[in-house]
């Protein structure tokens, strides 16, 4: 196995156009668990550590640029208002040194339908910016999970960073699994409220071969909040909206039973996270509307 360490992104891009199956190393959690086990031996390791620009972020006036290698531990810390439901799912990432040492690059690089990140990157929105010698390009969030540790990318391709638009309502995220941590996700769900647009955004994480969107339940709340007039009212949502929003996440799961659970108990535990969720999030919304009523 050789070990390639470029000092600069365009030497890291050479790099990876020179040796197409040269695995990226930055923070390690995934790629080296693998190595350790046997489970993966790459002729090449493609060391991103001497790059500074993927450890940074840039909080703009409607986005936020997330570098592919910024630890989980510095969103919890300084990005929680401008990326809520990401800062809630990086608690929730194995333990403190892996926080340190983890990203969200490394989480969308593997692709695994468990990756803590993916539910709260399916509900904000946004964009990868992925690049190769040949250019670069922008990939719709949507768009980029393809299948089983599969995304969207070329093999010259590298992950530089997220662009993600800043929060303007509440979000969360939840997560079952087997213990409270260290553990990999049962199953995982995301949800944040976009009142700019009037629209609900979902993800999903471990119930699927993907990480996907809840997009029927999307659908469903987005027109009852707008019809009932929920937005306006701030009113607290039916039990019967909750219920049947419940519904139709689980029914947007396509699980399989493993050592860690059985499809069932997926379905079951997504619907009962977003319901909970749901109500998490609707209550901080009316919480944030009676402020501004008042102030």
């Amino acid at each position: 196995m050789d070990f390639l360490r470029p000092a600069s992104w365009e030497e890291a891009l050479a790099a990876k156009a020179e040796h197409p199956t040269a695995v990226p190393i930055a923070g390690g959690t995934d790629v080296m668990v693998e190595i350790n086990f046997d489970h993966r031996r790459p002729e090449y390791l493609l060391d991103l550590n001497r790059i500074g620009d993927l450890s940074e972020w840039e909080v703009g006036e409607k986005t936020v640029r997330l570098g592919a290698s910024v630890p989980y531990t510095q969103i919890m810390e300084h990005l929680r208002a401008e990326l809520p439901g990401l800062a809630l799912a990086s608690h929730t990432v194995a333990s403190p040194q892996i926080r340190n040492r983890g990203g969200v690059g490394g989480n969308l690089g593997t692709a695994s339908p468990a990756g803590d990140a993916h539910p709260a990157l399916l509900a904000s929105g946004g964009e990868v910016e992925v690049e190769s010698v040949r250019g670069r390009r922008m990939i719709p969030v949507d768009d980029f999970y393809v299948g089983v540790k599969r995304n969207a990318m070329e093999p010259d391709e590298l992950i530089r960073s997220v662009h993600l638009p800043k929060a303007d309502g509440p979000q969360q995220f939840s997560k079952v699994g087997t213990r409270n941590a260290m553990v990999i996700a049962v199953c995982a769900f995301g949800i944040a409220l976009h009142p700019g647009t009037r629209t609900v955004r979902t993800g999903i994480g471990s119930a699927a071969p993907t990480p996907v969107r809840a997009r029927e339940a999307e659908e469903f709340l987005t027109a009852a909040l707008d019809e009932g007039g929920f937005w306006e009212s701030g009113n607290p949502i039916p039990p019967s909206v909750a219920k049947q929003f419940a519904q139709l996440a689980s029914g947007a799961c396509n699980p399989i039973d493993d050592v860690r659970g059985s499809a069932t108990y997926r379905r079951h535990a997504v619907g009962i996270m977003a319901r909970r969720t749901l109500g998490w999030t609707w209550e901080s919304y009316r919480g944030n509307e009676r402020s501004a009523q008042c102030a």
